[in-house]
This record gives structure tokens, C-alpha cells and sequence, in this order.
């Protein structure tokens, strides 16, 4: 049982307890018809309402608590076990609640009453009970199933995550490793640098943080090694700035979110000495913009669009955001929105 559970069960176990036993004080009046069969008694009263408020306590405790045999039968679809044990326990305390209210509280007009009053206390107990207990189990029944999709719904969204990443990895992978054999056969010192800052990134890419959000100092840091790599390739062809106030770097943003962007921009665009690729990434308010100049090389509309789609799927699982995509006659923009 969890704390509401148990919470639920002593209120209605008092609560039970009281109204059954609330007819007793009807022998306080003198002259109605209980008080010329049943003298009250106030430590009577009390015996009946304890040994109720236990009566029902154990039913509530054998029937909620999920590692008591009686859960277990009904977990089982044992449902003769399970009747056949609770009415067993009813059975059980009619008789030892008489017998010993007999023997405490003995009064000779009505010998017999006792357990015949038990039984009807505990009977009115029982029925009440009963349905609480449905109640109990079907509001159980709807949070499991409520917690259970919830982790099939974040199973699906993980496999969405690595699907859409496994989608943009082999294309930075290619792109990487053709790149370093035309460095290697021009200058192979060069090469070195080249393969530092491209495990650097790799380092990075195959070790995402658990939630898949990193803060966007370590999002810079991946970046600025991939845009060397890119320096070195392009030389004085490309130029980056980044202009990021301290206050922004520890906001979060899905992990590899900015590398498909500069890889973007480096493959969607001429980038020559006299008309260089100019990146620029800056904060706009509470969003991040990555934009580069244009000077657009021709190639298929869906080569481009699928990066893009498969970054903005990852912002609306993640961030439940999307990002935003402008593009005018000289310059492409794309902001991206950040959690703090």
C-alpha cells in the first residue's frame, strides 16, 4: 500500500467503526425500547468500537497490502481462495468477538445477543468495506496503467531519439573521414590536429548525459572543435563567431543539436576567399540563433529538410518546443529555444 492507501484505510476503518457501534448510545434514553434490553455501558461501547476499528483495519491491511496472501490469490484469479478466506476471517472474529464481549460484559436477559450483534456489526463493517476496497483497487488498477504507459511512451520517445540520431551520425561520420583523406594528402601535420578535434567530437557525440539535455557550455565546446575541423578544411574560406553571455551557458539543449547546423550550413553553401561562409551564433532573448550568409549549392530540397525535421522531432519530444527557421534573400537563421 502507499501513503494514500493507508491514509484512506484508518479513516475508514474509524469511520466504519464509529457508525456501526453509534446505535449503542441509543440505551442512554431510559425509556426507549434498547435501554429496557441493554444496559449502556461505556466500556462496553469502547471494547466494540476497538475490536471493530482492528476488524476492519486487518481486512483493509489483507486486502491492500499487495505482498499479503490474500493479494496474492486475487492477483492469481484464485477468487474461491479469496472468498473463502476473507469470509473465514469474518467468521472467525463474529465468534471471538461474542465470546469474549460475553465474558467481559456478561448480561443475563440477552445471552445469545452478543454474538448476534457482533455479527451484525461486523456484516454492516464487511459490505462497506467491500466497496471501499473496489474503489481503492480500481483507482490502483488506473495509476498502473497510467505509469505504464508512461514508460511506454518514454521507451518510444527514447528509440524515436536514437533512431533520428543514428539517421544524422553516419552522414557526419562520411563527411568527416572524406574530409581527413584530402587533409592527409595535403598536409599531413595538419592531419594530427584534425584527428584530435574529430575525437574530441566523437568523445563527445557517444557520450550523451543520461536525460539526453546538456548544458550549452558543453554543447559550445563539441562545437568549437567540429568548426576547427572545418577551418582547417576551409581554411580562411569560413569564419565563426559566437557571442554568448555567461549567464546562457548553463541553460540545456538536446545533446548534438548545433554540429548538425554548422554541418548544414558548411554543405549547403559555396564558401570561397572572396565570399567566405560567415556563421554567427548569438542569444536573441531566451533563444539561441545559429545563421550563416548564403551562397546556396544546388542540391536536392530533401537532403536539406530531413536534418532540420529530424532536429525539430527532437526538440518536441524533449523540450515539448520547436525550433524556428527563417530564411531571407542573404542570410538563413535558425533559433532555437533553450531550457534554463
Amino acid at each position: 500500500m502507499d501513503k494514500n492507501e493507508r491514509r484512506i484505510s484508518c479513516y475508514s476503518s474509524l469511520l466504519i467503526a464509529l457508525l456501526v457501534n453509534t446505535p449503542k448510545l441509543l440505551a442512554l434514553r431510559e425509556k426507549g425500547i434498547v435501554a429496557q434490553y441493554w444496559h449502556f455501558n461505556p466500556l462496553e461501547l469502547l471494547y466494540q468500537f476497538l475490536f471493530n476499528l482492528l476488524f476492519c483495519g486487518l481486512i483493509f491491511h489483507l486486502n491492500l497490502n499487495p505482498f499479503s496472501k490474500l493479494s496474492v490469490y486475487r492477483e492469481k484469479n484464485k477468487i474461491s481462495l479469496y472468498v473463502i478466506s476473507n469470509v473465514s476471517i469474518f467468521i472467525l472474529a463474529v465468534f471471538l468477538g461474542g465470546v469474549l464481549q460475553n465474558k467481559l460484559f456478561f448480561t443475563p436477559q440477552l445471552p445469545k445477543a452478543y454474538l448476534a450483534g457482533n455479527f451484525v456489526r461486523l456484516f454492516l463493517s464487511s459490505i462497506l468495506m467491500a466497496i471501499l476496497i473496489k474503489i481503492v483497487l480500481l483507482v490502483r488498477s488506473s495509476k498502473n496503467k497510467e505509469a505504464e504507459n508512461e514508460q511506454l511512451k518514454m521507451a518510444y520517445m527514447q528509440t524515436e531519439l536514437e533512431l533520428l540520431k543514428e539517421q544524422m551520425n553516419p552522414h557526419f561520420l562520411f563527411n568527416s573521414l572524406s574530409s581527413l583523406s584530402g587533409v592527409i594528402r595535403e598536409n599531413p601535420a595538419l592531419a594530427q590536429k584534425y584527428v584530435r578535434d574529430l575525437s574530441t567530437f566523437f568523445r563527445y557525440a557517444l557520450n550523451p548525459s543520461k536525460n539526453n539535455l546538456v548544458t550549452l557550455s558543453d554543447e559550445l565546446t563539441m562545437l568549437k572543435a567540429f568548426a576547427r575541423l572545418v577551418t582547417m578544411r576551409l581554411e580562411n574560406a569560413f569564419k565563426m563567431d559566437i557571442n554568448i553571455p555567461a549567464e546562457a551557458l548553463n541553460y540545456k539543449l538536446p545533446h548534438l543539436t548545433l554540429q548538425p547546423l554548422l554541418e548544414n550550413a558548411v554543405k549547403h553553401n559555396a564558401a570561397t576567399l572572396t565570399k567566405p561562409l560567415n556563421v554567427k551564433l548569438y542569444m536573441n532573448g531566451a533563444l539561441l540563433v545559429l545563421g550563416n550568409n548564403l551562397n546556396e549549392i544546388p542540391t536536392p530540397e530533401s537532403s536539406n529538410c530531413m536534418g532540420l525535421a529530424n532536429l525539430n522531432e527532437r526538440f518536441k519530444i524533449m523540450l515539448k518546443k520547436e525550433i524556428e527557421i527563417s530564411k531571407s534573400g542573404n542570410e538563413f537563421l535558425v533559433k532555437i529555444p533553450l531550457k534554463p
